[in-house]
């Protein structure tokens, strides 16, 4: 009975407020509560917008404090292998004072060794440049033997290539020798010719003549073995280049290498007629090798 006459009382007052206002000013208070709305959703758009924007913030704070962060791990650990190397450097300075048992002559060499190290960009600019150097020279040299080579020679019958600083010179057997012999073929000697006219234009260069064989044994009234054969057909170029195209002896070279250092398997014969080959290799004679690596030549 009460909750009914108390709802009966906010239903009059309620008649009665709205009997107070103005259809006008209701409607007024309508538009402005709609504004009012209107401009709320708009501070949340923009309230979304601002913390969108916080939280780019927030990572790319967060990367940059991980890129400094690692920076900062690298700079430690380089500073760390700093300080390792320049331990190593006194411990090993300290063993070198302690080899007391060193004799003059020695000690001597190793403070012009610590003198040469205080030189060393000179040395290494020195050696560089002599590399270039002989670069250059068996690069040429190659291209003129091919050049002079090329007219009736077959591919597989020579092969020219720079190896490091020489120029290998590798001939077929059936080209240069008659079979199981260490003979040389009319048409090896003209080829020899013509390896000779250039070998003549490098004073410079040493010539090694290799005799290589495959794995098939031989032994003759003239020949023991393959150690044999290869170091008979190696002196039979070298003869050939001293006495028929004028090659000075003292810059030729012979050498038998057998059946090994082989190119291919033996197991075949095309892998065998591979391995039966003399190889030619024109070189920088040794003094002037060592001289470029005299620290006493390196400039001032």
């Amino acid at each position: 009975m009460k909750l009914t006459l108390k709802f009966l009382f906010i239903l009059s007052l309620g008649v009665f407020v709205t009997s107070c206002v103005s259809k006008k000013e209701f409607q007024q208070v309508q538009a402005d509560l709609a504004k009012a709305n209107e401009e709320l959703g708009e501070c949340g758009v923009s309230l979304n917008d601002y913390m969108n924007r916080l939280g780019a913030c927030e990572e790319r704070s967060k990367v940059k404090d991980n890129t400094i962060k690692l920076r900062q791990e690298q700079i430690d650990d380089l500073r760390a292998q700093l300080k390792d190397a320049r331990e190593v450097r006194d411990k090993q300075l300290t063993q070198v004072g302690d080899l007391t048992v060193l004799s003059q002559s020695a000690n001597n060499n190793i403070k012009e060794t610590l003198s040469q190290l205080e030189r060393k960009d000179k040395y290494i600019n020195l050696l560089q440049a002599a590399k270039t150097k002989a670069d250059s020279i068996n690069l040429a040299l190659a291209v003129n033997l091919k050049q002079s080579l090329k007219g009736g020679i077959e591919d597989d019958d020579v092969n020219i290539k720079v190896d490091k600083t020489v120029v290998m010179i590798n001939l077929s057997d059936k080209m240069l020798y008659q079979s199981g012999s260490a003979a040389i073929t009319s048409r090896a000697d003209e080829v020899l010719g013509k390896i000779a006219t250039i070998i003549k234009e490098r004073q410079g260069f040493d010539v090694m003549v290799e005799g290589y064989t495959d794995n098939v044994p031989i032994k003759n009234d003239c020949i023991t073995d393959n150690w044999d054969l290869s170091v008979k057909r190696a002196t039979s170029v070298v003869r050939a280049l001293q006495k028929n195209h004028g090659i000075d002896p003292n810059r030729l070279i012979a050498a038998g290498r057998g059946e090994f250092n082989t190119l291919a398997s033996n197991d075949t014969s095309e892998g065998r007629a591979t391995n039966r080959r003399t190889r030619i290799i024109i070189m920088p004679q040794l003094d002037q090798f060592y001289d470029l690596l005299n620290p006493n030549n390196v400039p001032k």
